[in-house]
Order: structure tokens, then sequence, then C-alpha cells
């Protein structure tokens, strides 16, 4: 029988989601050979692929997360003080991982990159922690359209030294210019003059995951399951529609985290996550679930780990070959085309990865910050 209780503790088809969610960026991340597909990379500058979803959903899935583990601490009449100082703690211990793994295994100071996927989700959670805690769903709201609209006018207005106001292009837009004054040389080396974790889109980052705080208020505040999926599902196409509509003046960008790819991206997570909430807890077809939880039940243990794999595999050679190489050459280049064997070995990277994952989750080795 359908509960009709606000969910509370872990979500099954959070956990799902994120763990879906972490697959795909396994697969994507892993892209090698000479041509990969299409939506296996990111778009160069204006528009989305497949691969642009992953970053901004792992934001949100945060946001709800947050919102089911927190407000009703809140509620309680727990100190708020003191889930400050935890969301502060664990903000910086995120940071610190992903200061890491950009180091790894090297740790070359010179141009050392200061940004990152990891550090991007720690200053956003904090921010919005600080947001969820001391405000009301009116609040919310309204810090969240408040962050874009900044955003927007500082993108159009503030006029760039040289160039002028108003510009998105890759060569001159405000991102570019801050990232260059405030980053200097530690910015992604594959950019070299801007960082598409950099300063001035974290204003919209963490719009992105208040979104999802406000989901899970939706979360919170229906009684039924077919009614929270409804509402999710409902406003998450009318994000859509709101992003594509804004795209005609600021296009949907990731690089930049535009408010069209804000907006956008959100509808997007918010209409995958109320099918799987249909499907999982509304409807309980929970068996095909199982891989994803393994993953999503121990996201960050995951993430940090492929990424000491990936540069493992690229490192580590044996007569003079990579292991990446060696695995690629040997086992999906002679047998697919350019584009397949690149998938091919994604996928591979994608199972060796689980099983790591799947050994943590025998043993009920979860990572908790």
């Amino acid at each position: 029988m359908a509960s009709t209780a606000p969910p509370s503790g872990r979500l099954l088809s959070l956990d799902v989601f994120r763990g879906l969610t972490l697959a795909g960026m396994m697969m994507v991340n892993n892209q090698t050979g000479p041509e990969s597909y299409h939506q296996l990379g990111h778009t160069s500058w204006h528009g989305w692929t497949y691969t642009d979803t992953i970053f901004p959903s792992f934001m949100w899935i945060v946001g709800v997360a947050m919102t089911l583990s927190t407000v009703k601490r809140v509620e309680r009449g727990e100190d708020k003080h003191k889930l400050l100082m935890h969301a502060l703690r664990r903000g910086i211990l995120i940071f610190l991982i992903g200061l890491f793994l950009n180091g790894f295994p090297y740790f070359t100071l010179a141009g050392y990159r200061i940004a990152g996927v990891l550090q991007r989700i720690a200053i956003c959670y904090f921010f919005a922690a600080v947001i969820l805690i001391y405000t009301k769903m009116r609040g919310q709201i309204l810090w969240t359209i408040g962050l874009l609209l900044v955003y927007w006018l500082l993108m159009f207005y503030y006029p760039i030294p040289g160039v002028g106001a108003g510009h998105l292009e890759k060569e001159a837009n405000l991102e570019r210019y801050v990232d260059q004054a405030v980053l200097g040389d530690h910015i992604y080396h594959n950019d070299k003059y801007w960082d598409p974790e950099g300063t001035v889109s974290t204003l919209p980052s963490i719009a992105t995951v208040l979104f999802g705080v406000l989901t899970g208020q939706i979360l919170r505040r229906s009684n039924q399951h077919s009614e929270r999926a409804a509402r999710i599902f409902l406003s998450g196409n009318g994000l859509i529609l709101i992003g594509l509509l804004l795209s005609a003046w600021m296009p949907i960008n990731k690089n930049l985290w535009t408010v069209s790819f804000a907006v956008f991206m959100a509808g997007i997570s918010s209409v995958l996550f109320a099918s799987i909430y249909w499907i999982v807890d509304a409807k309980g077809y929970t068996k095909w679930t199982w891989p994803f939880v393994v993953y999503g039940m121990n996201a960050i243990a995951a993430y940090t780990a492929s990424f000491i794999m990936e540069d493992l595999f690229a490192i580590v050679k044996f007569g003079g070959h990579s292991v990446r190489d060696l695995l690629y050459d040997n086992l999906f280049a002679p047998f697919m085309n350019a584009k397949n064997a690149s998938l091919g070995y994604s996928l591979l990277f994608d199972l060796i990865l689980f099983s790591f994952a799947y050994f943590l989750y025998k043993r009920k080795w979860f990572l908790k910050l």
C-alpha cells in the first residue's frame, strides 16, 4: 500500500536517481580513442547534450536531499548555529576532496586548479543550506529568483574593460574576465581562459540547488505519492518551458551556467525524478533499482574512486602502454568502430567502478561527511 506520510530519511527513488546520474557521469567522463558519440561530450558553447544534464542533476539532488534531512531538524527546534556549523564542516570536507582530486597524482602547485565539480557542490551546498536553515519556502523562492536575476543583470549590464557589457561569446564574457582576474592560471587547463566551475556562474549554480530544495518542499508538503509525483512532474515541465523561452535572450550554456541553463536543467531533473519516484515509490517497482542504489548510497566515495582510477589507468604502464590504452586497443578497437569502442571502454570502466562500490555496499561502508 502506498504511504501517505511525507517521506523522511532516505528516499529510494532519490538514491536511484543519484546512482543513475553517477553512472552516466562515469560513462561520459571516460570516453577515449579518436572519436565518441556527440551526446557523450559537452557542447562546445551554446546548446546542450546529455552530458550537460549530469552535473546540474547532481546539484539539484543535493538540494532535495538537504531538505529532507534538514527541515525536520529545524522544525524540531534544533540549534540553527549547530546545523550551520555542520553544513560548513561538510562543505569544507567536500571542497578539500575536490582540491585533492585536482592535484592527484602529482600535486604540482604551478597552475593548480582551484575550482572543480566537488568545489562547486561544496560552495553551493553551504550557501543553499544557509538559506534553507534561516528561511521558509517563500524566502527560498525569492532567493532562487534573486540569484538568477542578479546573475542576469551582471552578465548583460556589467561593463567588461575594453569590451563592454552584454557579451556571451567564448572570447568575451564576464565569467572569463572575472576568472582571469581572480583565479589567474589556476583554472581548468582544457579551457585556459575561464573555468566551467568558476566564479560568477556560482550564483545560478546555487539557484540550481535551491530548485532541488523547493522540490524537497513539495515532497514534504504533499500527502499522496500521486500528488507529489504530479506536482513535481508539472513544475518540471513548466521550468523546461520557461528555460526554453529565456534562451531566446540568454542561450542555454553549461560553461556559463546561464539562467536559461539553470532553469531548463532543473526542469529536466524534476521530470526525470518525478518519473522515477512514480515507478519506484508509488508503484513499488524496485527490483531493477539495486545497481543504482549501490552507486547512489555512496556517491562521493564512488566519484572520488573514479577520478583516482581514471588517473591511474592513464599513467600506470605495462610494456610502454597505459592500462587505458591496453584495454581500449585490445578489447574494443579491433572489433568496433571508434565511437562504439569509446563507449565500450567507458562502460567497462563503469563496471569496474561498480564492483568497487558494490564491495563497499556489501560491507555497509558508506562515506559520510
